[in-house]
């Protein structure tokens, strides 16, 4: 009699944690079903990056290491504070230079600066690289482009006023080549480099071609 209670015990026993068990992995199958669930809409959110792989683009390229002082976001922000500037200077030029070959370089300037300006937003687009606006080098030559172009915007048309502005272009364009070639060398990344060794040939011919209009100017 005591051996058949004990047996039946032992049945029940082994009964509730056969159920239990059941239990618990119904339980685990729904947390694991709700995790699925959540990392589901998180990703669908934006708020988890399911794109994201080792051998990425963003994770092969060097964005964020200065080197020369230099990283690629604060060249591109350079670039492209150099183009903005050139470009606003050249229209203006456009309209208020009366020496002919004058506005002709500026026409030049403006077109070049245009098709250099959307490489360069091309190029970053490819490198999947942010540009650093707070970049000093960049911020550096923006003041200093904004108070050339009020100064030449104030001072009265005339032969003294395209000599001024081709005495700013050669200025700029030297300042601009010494950085472009400096940051050519402090970096990288090929594409980049390849871009800035493109530009220095650019702004080179620029330069070159304002030194030749300011000795015809002075004669």
């Amino acid at each position: 009699m005591n051996q058949t209670r004990v047996s039946k015990g032992i049945t029940v026993g082994l009964a509730m944690l056969t159920v239990a068990a059941l239990g618990a992995c119904k339980g685990n199958d729904r947390y694991a079903s709700t995790d699925s669930a959540h990392a589901a809409n998180d990703s669908a959110a934006g708020r988890v990056d399911t794109t994201h792989r080792a051998d990425s683009t963003v994770a092969a390229r060097d964005t964020g290491t200065a080197h020369g002082g230099w990283t690629p976001g604060s060249i591109l922000a350079y670039v492209a504070a150099a183009n903005n500037a050139e470009i606003q200077e050249g229209r203006l030029a456009e309209k208020k230079a009366t020496n002919a070959e004058v506005k002709a370089f500026a026409r030049q300037m403006v077109a070049d600066h245009q098709a250099m300006q959307s490489e360069g937003k091309s190029l970053a687009s490819k490198m999947k690289a942010t540009v650093d606006t707070t970049a000093n080098e960049a911020n550096d030559l923006r003041n200093g482009a904004r108070d050339e172009l009020k100064d030449l915007t104030d001072k009265k048309a005339g032969a003294d006023w395209d000599k001024n502005f081709i005495d700013k272009e050669i200025d700029g364009h030297q300042h601009v080549l010494d950085k472009l070639q400096d940051a050519a060398k402090n970096t990288t990344d090929a594409d980049l480099r390849a871009s800035l060794e493109k530009a220095t040939g650019k702004v080179q011919q620029h330069l070159t071609k304002a030194q030749d209009l300011k000795t015809k100017l002075n004669k």
